[in-house]
């Protein structure tokens, strides 16, 4: 759909939203996303991931985006509470276009929409766009990562190394239509592993595993595991189960040899002891803004946006 800019906009531009379904206009998107980001959209909305919670804010000229905001609607499980927050992001603007308050514009469109419609607002920040959130009236936050104890890891690799061949996480065969099926069966309906845990994590999941490169199964769990080796160092990005299982197990399968484990979200409450903790601010890829007093809790419970929840 669309509506009128106000009359400090040219005439012939208008705004646009919730159009991914448009194929000309989803088309336009995608060309603004790859220059500016190097992807697109468009596989994951033709393979059916897409299901409407990523809701596009754009500024359109005889048909091109100029300028674009899209907002993530994002339900949580946070320790146990349900949480409603909007993610903001794919915040973009054509380079001949820049400096001319477009994004800015579409900001405070959104903004003005949904400030007190949701716990809290959020988006994670390019490190060369911070003063602009600054001046929209956004705090900058913190959150907590976690990385496998040294004594805990020791272990662990111990337990791996003693079981049978076969039994730990096997990494899942991409060309296996039933396995991908019960990948996406699983991701559906799984249950919380984290003490931040998106429910409604389908299609943030499926943009970033469709391809199933880092996607590993253990029968012995009935679990899936999302991780990411990097020379001796692993992230598990994401656990994948329609039972709990315990963080504790998981980790006497994971079959790579390696000198330190990081977390892609934040661990359950009682599985904290396993891990060593550290304030994290996002170092050179980021920094997280907010509005809304429910979110200062990240920080406040030392907890972790899920990698896989990114947008």
């Amino acid at each position: 759909m669309s509506v009128l800019l106000d009359k400090r906009m040219e005439d012939a531009m208008r705004l646009v939203k919730d159009y991914m379904n448009d194929t000309l206009l989803r088309h336009e998107l995608n060309a603004l996303t790859e220059a500016t980001f190097c992807f697109n959209f468009e596989s994951w909305v033709t393979n059916g991931y897409f299901e409407g919670d990523y809701i596009p804010y754009s500024i359109e000229e005889n048909g091109k985006i100029l300028s674009n905001v899209s907002v993530n609607r994002m339900h949580f499980i946070q320790n146990g509470e349900k949480r409603y927050y909007l993610q903001l992001g794919t915040v973009m603007t054509a380079s001949d276009h820049r400096n001319q308050g477009l994004a800015r514009k579409l900001m405070e469109h959104v903004l003005e929409e949904y400030d007190g419609k949701c716990d809290g607002i959020y988006l994670f920040a390019n490190l060369s766009a911070l003063d602009f959130y600054r001046k929209m009236g956004f705090i900058e936050g913190a959150q907590y990562q976690y990385t496998l104890k040294e004594d805990v890891r020791l272990a662990a690799q111990k337990k791996t190394l003693e079981k049978t061949q076969g039994k730990g996480f096997v990494k899942v065969d991409p060309s296996d239509a039933g396995m991908k099926k019960a990948y996406m069966d699983a991701v559906r309906n799984s249950v919380v592993n984290g003490a931040l845990e998106q429910e409604n994590k389908y299609g943030l999941q499926m943009f970033y595993t469709a391809g199933l490169e880092n996607v590993y199964y253990s029968e012995e769990l009935n679990c899936f595991a999302v991780m990411e080796e990097n020379e001796d160092a692993v992230e598990l990005q994401s656990l994948i189960s329609t039972e709990y299982v315990a963080l504790e197990k998981v980790i006497c399968q994971i079959p790579f040899s390696y000198k330190a484990l990081t977390l892609g979200f934040a661990p359950r409450q009682e599985e904290r002891n396993l891990f060593d903790r550290h304030l994290y601010l996002g170092e050179d890829d980021y920094r997280l803004f907010y509005r809304g007093r429910h979110l200062e809790s990240i920080e406040q419970q030392e907890l972790y946006f899920p990698v896989l929840s990114h947008a």
